[in-house]
């Protein structure tokens, strides 16, 4: 009895240890520093750090350009990806997970990295002003719209249940809320000539009274809208036509003040220049910019930067009549500041302020 367990035990660590070297061989590993990737002969590792939403585009566009590369260079990449929230994606790489290359929700995540010291190039100045895709703010309902909403007021009537994620770990969340209070600046603004604040905020906490759950990213959030929880999802346009492609059942509604959505993506120099991967990881960036991925972004529903597919995307994408981008609330750095700093308008309508 006691040869037939000590066989089993071999028989166990020899599996273990196979699966381990089968992990290890799929991220092309040779050994070095944990955590470091480092490529075989003739491969080269490329890691990315994205945020959760862009995954499933990513599961066709990272074979796409393996093809490109390798019909290029004659060289092999293989890809090590990680998928968080947006916020929290970008404090990991600021904290020394070695991303050659960020995608992430929004520009005040990358400039966190930059913070940091880990990108060091002005990645504003690349195409398309660093931006790889584009989306706008939206409400999903359940079929057929049985509670009625219209607008963003309808949020806020007695009973709704509303999600969105939590804007402390995901970029998601502050669009979403960025819309709603964007959404109040423009209503105060129609009704007196004048942005104000204090307008807004009280907007937004209206709708924030009926929030059934703070999750930690907009996937997370979505996942608990299918499962049942809640009655309408503050979400990317995107997420939902990509949901919808893939038959699950959802009502789109376009609030009339609604804000546009633009997401970067940046290679991380700290890190290609200690992997030796800068030449690879720029031409990943270049070719998020290209004809080929910008389509590809749009089937998985996302609006395209590039003109030339904007154009052939023609009607596909509605324009909302008031629709405004980050500007119109005074810029990334006014907003970080003004809604979510310690002592700001979010955390204020956190605590029932």
């Amino acid at each position: 009895m006691k040869r037939k367990i000590a066989a089993g035990g071999r028989l166990l660590l020899i599996s273990l240890l196979a699966a381990a070297l089968t992990v290890l061989a799929a991220f092309g590993r040779t050994g070095g520093e944990p955590g470091k990737p480092q490529a075989r002969e003739g491969e080269i590792t490329l890691v990315i750090g994205a945020y959760s939403v862009v995954k499933d585009a990513f599961e066709e566009l990272l074979p796409d350009f393996q093809h490109y590369w390798y019909e290029k260079t004659g060289q092999r990449i293989v890809f090590q990806e990680s998928y968080e929230a947006s916020g929290t994606q970008a404090r990991a790489i600021a904290g020394g997970f070695e991303a050659d290359v960020a995608i992430l929700a929004m520009e005040g995540d990358l400039d966190k990295i930059a913070e940091a010291g880990f990108i060091t190039h002005n990645w504003r100045e690349s195409s398309h002003g660093g931006m790889i895709t584009r989306s706008i703010v939206v409400l999903g309902t359940r079929p057929g719209n049985p509670l009625g909403i219209r607008d963003w007021d309808d949020l806020a009537r007695e009973g709704v249940k509303v999600l969105y994620p939590n804007p402390k770990t995901s970029g998601g969340a502050q669009w979403d809320i960025n819309a709603i209070f964007g959404a109040g600046l423009k209503r105060s603004e129609a009704e007196t000539g004048v942005k104000s604040d204090e307008y807004a905020k009280s907007f937004l906490a209206s709708i924030h009274e009926n929030i059934e759950s703070l999750d930690k990213s907009g996937r997370a959030s979505m996942a608990a809208f299918e499962y049942g929880v809640g009655d309408v999802i503050v979400t990317y346009e995107n997420e939902l036509l990509a949901r919808i492609a893939k038959g699950v059942d959802y009502e789109i509604v376009v609030p009339e003040h609604t804000i546009l959505i633009e997401n970067p993506a940046a290679v991380v120099d700290r890190n290609v220049d200690k992997h030796g991967t800068r030449e690879a990881a720029e031409a990943f960036i270049e070719y998020l910019h290209g004809e080929e991925a910008q389509k590809l972004l749009v089937r998985h529903g996302f609006r395209p930067v590039n003109p030339e597919v904007e154009q052939s995307a023609g009607s596909r994408f509605a324009v909302p009549e008031g629709l405004f981008d980050i500007g119109y609330l005074g810029g990334w750095p006014e907003v970080r500041e003004k809604l979510y700093s310690k002592r700001g308008i979010w955390y204020q309508v956190l605590a029932g302020l």
